[in-house]
């Protein structure tokens, strides 16, 4: 009987429990969701202009050199210079490390001739004057040797990226190249130099890290002699300038590069243009080790210091062949010195 008395009971209390979950769900009142904001009736009210695809200028590329002789431009004197604007113009030549003995010609052109069609006239007369080096490329040798341009400085200048940029240069004109990483001495040059060979589909002999450069390049030699290569691009250790055995070391490598089946056509001297002044001395160290037949000038776009392209070859008497205005592959540009001296001044 208890037993049943329970089982009713339990029958009431679901029974109950369902009736009021039941009535509740009939109860429970929709929330409405929140109105969505109109539409503009108009979402473009003015096309933006497409942007320019074309590269820019060397104006634009070489801003900062450019805005230290923004203050010659803007002298529009003709005829004779007062002691101020000449002191304006020294000034200026001064920042840009044009070099003292290239700023004494200039002012004393300016003080017996004066500046007849302007002082920026005046001014990149004398500059181009002073850039009038013969900038010919060797990439022949003689018969039945292979070619070699050989690229030297010190570490951090951007010597091994030179390299590989050239290369690519070199392919495109539709050359075979082999390059020589010669510079064993530093951790991961080889590295770096191979991603340029793969990048650019260039032949590349190296060897393990401080191995001896001579013999990498002794074996790039031979690679080039066996495949019929074009030329073949060695680099080289950059260690100190002042080091005497970098600079035995330097000499053994050309020694070795000159040597049948090669032939050294050309020497890169790679500096940096942010250096200013200093790039002169350390291309002094080298001069008499590597028989420097050209100068390379990377990061001119990004210093104020552009004159020291001008100082470099008044002072070196070696010719500016290459200069880096950017990182892209296509920066490394042939030094052309009216274009960099009317993108200075503006004529």
């Amino acid at each position: 009987m208890i037993i049943v008395i329970i089982v009713v009971a339990v029958v009431l209390v679901l029974g109950i429990g369902f009736f009021v979950a039941r009535r509740r769900g009939r109860a429970r009142v929709a929330i409405p969701a929140p109105a969505r904001a109109a539409m503009p009736t108009v979402l473009v009210t003015e096309l933006a202009e497409r942007p320019s695809l074309e590269a820019p200028s060397l104006a634009q590329r070489i801003g900062s050199s450019r805005s230290v002789f923004d203050r010659v431009r803007s002298l529009s004197s003709v005829g004779a210079l007062s002691d101020d604007q000449l002191e304006v113009v020294e000034e200026v030549l001064l920042r840009s490390d044009v070099g003292v003995a290239t700023t004494a010609l200039i002012l004393d052109d300016l003080r017996v001739n004066g500046a007849p069609d302007g002082v920026a006239t005046a001014v990149r007369a004398t500059l181009l004057d002073s850039l009038s080096a013969e900038r010919t490329l060797t990439t022949s040798a003689q018969a039945g040797r292979v070619p070699v341009w050989l690229f030297v400085g010190v570490n951090g200048v951007g010597k091994t990226t030179t390299i590989g940029k050239l290369a690519k240069r070199l392919i495109d004109e539709g050359r075979s190249v082999v390059l020589a990483a010669g510079d064993t001495f530093r951790a991961a040059a080889a590295d770096q130099l191979e991603q340029w060979a793969t990048r650019t589909g260039a032949d590349i002999v190296r060897s393990a890290e401080g191995a001896d450069p001579g013999s990498v390049v002794h074996d790039a030699l031979g690679r080039a002699a066996a495949r019929g290569a074009d030329i073949v691009l060695a680099d080289t250790a950059g260690r100190r300038s002042n080091s005497t055995n970098l600079l035995d070391e330097l000499s053994k490598v050309r020694r070795v590069a000159d040597r049948e089946p090669g032939e050294v056509v050309e020497t890169f001297m790679v500096l940096d243009a942010t250096t200013g002044q200093n790039a002169l001395s350390q291309a002094r160290e080298f001069l008499a080790a590597a028989d420097v037949t050209g100068i390379v000038l990377t990061k001119l776009d990004g210093t104020a210091r552009g004159g020291i392209v001008v100082a470099i070859e008044r002072d070196l008497g070696i010719p500016v062949k290459f200069v880096g205005i950017g990182e892209g592959v296509e920066d490394l540009i042939a030094f052309d010195p009216q274009a960099f001296v009317d993108s200075l001044l503006d004529t």
